[in-house]
């Protein structure tokens, strides 16, 4: 309730604006997290990717890239959270304006661009604020946008190396529209070749680290359906513990004549829901009933992430759902999807 007297006065800012006031709020003061909140997180364990999940409800990336919010996102009742993309150097993403509202069709069309502040700045943030926050952690890991796509790997690597100490689990993107080129890395050979130097890389890890964190592998919508199966023989044949399906599409159809329908960037929110759900049910069937899938895009609703996890989702994201709908959708779902 408290939220949606909150949102036209979010609503009336420019969507980027909005975006960055709301996170600089809740670092302050992550408090007011759980007053927003108004009760208690759901506690409905799961046991997944050698973790144990408070509940299936998890933050997706994007929304705090930087690992701001740590706290203020635990009391908003979420089960995990993933932070980033972010990429071995800073970069300021893309020329504003560059996120665009839908309303009429709960949606959003960005195209940031990863614009974080870097492995180095987040890996010295969690190094002071883990302490703070007692939920389980993604880090979402991309390229730099000047990194030619022949060397992305070398970008993953560094991050892989950097951030996995203070990862639960890494998230390697591979499919947002925004960065040039990167789902290319997507096609069998580029992605057989990018998986097979992580694999490497993590056995080092374990080496050294004396632990090994799940890695994912997170596609986009628009890939072809005779991709998919392609998609899981690959991740599991170079050890990946799992997918999580979809990042924005470039489709517009279903937002076709809006005003900002040709903006340039991907599309999340409603729109996204049924072919994300789509992209579930055929991962399902190819990876079989026990290979982990993280399902998110276009989650607005309980019965949407039941309807989700029905289609072959272990567990779901939320983000553009969560700007519409507010905190409650975080509880409505967890509590769906509690039995």
């Amino acid at each position: 309730m408290l939220y949606q007297l909150a949102r036209p006065v979010l609503f009336a800012l420019d969507a980027e604006h909005a975006h960055e006031l709301t996170l600089e709020l809740l670092s302050r003061a992550p408090t007011a997290a759980g007053f927003l909140m108004g009760e208690r997180r759901i506690e409905a364990p799961v046991d997944l990717l050698g973790l144990r999940f408070p509940n299936r409800v998890g933050l997706a990336a994007g929304l705090d890239k930087n690992g701001l919010c740590l706290a203020a996102w635990e009391r908003f009742g979420f089960g995990f959270v993933e932070v980033g993309t972010v990429t071995p150097r800073p970069q300021p993403g893309n020329p504003r304006p560059r996120m665009f509202r839908l309303p009429e069709h709960q949606a959003l069309i960005n195209r940031l661009g990863f614009n974080n502040l870097g492995m180095e700045a987040l890996a010295k943030r969690l190094e002071r604020t883990r302490r703070d926050y007692s939920g389980l952690l993604g880090i979402n890991i991309g390229k730099n946008a000047d990194t030619p796509i022949a060397q992305a790997a070398d970008d993953y690597l560094l991050c892989l190396r950097r951030l996995h100490r203070h990862a639960d689990y890494i998230t390697v993107n591979i499919s947002s529209p925004n960065t040039k080129n990167l789902r290319e890395l997507q096609n069998d050979a580029a992605l057989d070749g990018l998986l097979g130097a992580i694999a490497g890389a993590r056995q080092e890890l374990a080496q050294a680290e004396g632990r090994q964190a799940p890695v994912l592998v997170k596609i986009a919508p628009d890939l072809a359906d005779a991709q998919l199966p392609g998609i899981v023989e690959l991740a599991r044949r170079h050890g990946m513990d799992g997918l999580i399906a979809t990042n924005t599409t470039l489709a517009r159809e279903a937002v076709a004549g809006h005003r900002h329908a040709g903006e340039a960037g991907g599309l999340s929110g409603a729109p996204l829901n049924a072919r994300a759900e789509a992209v579930m049910q055929q991962l399902r069937a190819s990876a079989g009933p026990d290979f982990p899938l993280i399902g998110v895009g276009g989650i607005g609703s309980g019965a949407q992430a039941r309807s989700r996890r029905a289609a072959g989702a272990d567990l779901v994201q939320i983000y553009t759902g969560f700007i519409y709908q507010g905190p409650s959708l975080v509880s409505d779902c967890a509590r769906a999807l509690a039995s």
